[in-house]
């Protein structure tokens, strides 16, 4: 399994964390990526097959306490996030002028 942090644009978010099988992991975040964007995941994989994943992944809430690492961020509503990462790789993220955030 592999943990997903979701930050979602809603004023009362918590920003939960939720497990993933390797293979609806692979659904989102594709390519060796662990920067997702919920309307570019919808744009790539057929809405049936994602609909599915996630009815599955909001079942497995991870405390945040007993959360063993993170492997992917998943934003929703946060589309001015993408700048950041080009690659959509969490260690490649990049100011706006294009110099390396780390």
């Amino acid at each position: 399994m592999k943990n997903i942090q979701v930050f979602d644009g809603a004023e009362n978010a918590v920003y939960d964390i939720f497990a993933a099988t390797d293979e609806e992991f692979a659904l989102i975040f594709p390519d060796g990526t662990d920067v997702a964007f919920i309307d570019e995941v919808y744009q790539k994989q057929p809405s049936q097959t994602l609909d599915a994943a996630f009815t599955e992944i909001w079942r497995r809430r991870v405390p945040k306490r007993q959360a063993m690492g993170i492997h992917g961020i998943l934003f929703y509503e946060f589309e001015h996030k993408k700048a950041y990462y080009p690659t959509r790789r969490d260690e490649e993220a990049v100011n706006l002028n294009g110099s390396r955030l780390r």
